[in-house]
């Protein structure tokens, strides 16, 4: 076992975890947006960092990339973080002004207006912490859609910004999103995901007659995992 200290918390850890995964198990606060547990660490939104010393130095890092180490001290809002973080939350707030997440945390931090220019005029949603990529090509093992361009005009998108051919109507993009800006609904018997211009049919139980999954990602699953024919029949609620 590895034991730290985290705010004045001395704390045990298992070998592997990150400083974000100790103290969220203790019950510690630290944001993070480009942080999920079913995936890999990714580092993008930088608001996670906290400032460590080992050894008679400190450093500014991002805990959900940071092992957890022996002796190892941790602040989690030490007026080097506060202020670092204040500036990252301006420069998303520069992008995502009307962004009900980002306006939340902005808040939080005592930031009513960033004092950054938006490069452009339309306001966006989405701050590129990767998660539906991720989540897209980690979990589901699709990869429909990659981070395009460089610098401020980086975005998902499907290859060549056509209609992702590869997607299979999952939805996990949507569902792991941390600021609502992937757009899915459902109308009827169609699922819609606006930002990949794809549209796909639901599947109708046969008991309820709700409609209740895409059939192209139940065809995925099944050829995936060789079920039987007709397994998806019938949904979940009526089994």
């Amino acid at each position: 076992m590895i034991t730290l200290n985290i705010d004045g918390y001395e704390l045990k850890a298992e070998k592997g975890q990150t400083i974000l995964q100790v103290a969220r198990e203790n019950g510690i606060d630290i944001p993070a947006l480009c942080y999920h547990e079913a995936l890999e660490p990714y580092g993008a939104c930088r608001l996670c960092i906290v400032e460590i010393s080992k050894g008679g130095r400190s450093r500014i890092v991002a805990s959900c990339l940071y092992p957890a180490e022996d002796g190892l001290e941790v602040k989690t809002s030490s007026p080097k973080v506060i202020e670092n973080r204040k500036t990252i939350l301006e420069l998303l707030l520069a992008k995502c002004s009307k962004n009900k997440v980002i306006r939340e945390l902005a808040c939080q931090m005592g930031i009513e207006q960033s004092r950054f220019k938006p490069e452009y005029q339309e306001d966006e949603d989405c701050i590129v912490c990767g998660l539906c990529v991720r989540v897209c090509e980690q979990v589901v093992g699709v990869s429909a859609i990659s981070l395009v361009s460089r610098g401020t005009s980086k975005h998902p998108a499907p290859p060549f910004h056509e209609p992702a051919a590869m997607c299979i109507g999952c939805g996990s993009c949507y569902y792991v999103c941390p600021t609502g800006a992937i757009k899915m609904e459902e109308r009827g018997d169609r699922r819609i995901i606006h930002n990949w211009k794809v549209e796909f049919k639901l599947k109708k139980c046969q008991v309820c007659g709700n409609y209740w999954a895409p059939e192209q990602q139940l065809d995925y699953i099944a050829k995936k995992w060789n079920l039987p024919q007709g397994f998806f029949d019938i949904c979940p609620n009526c089994k």
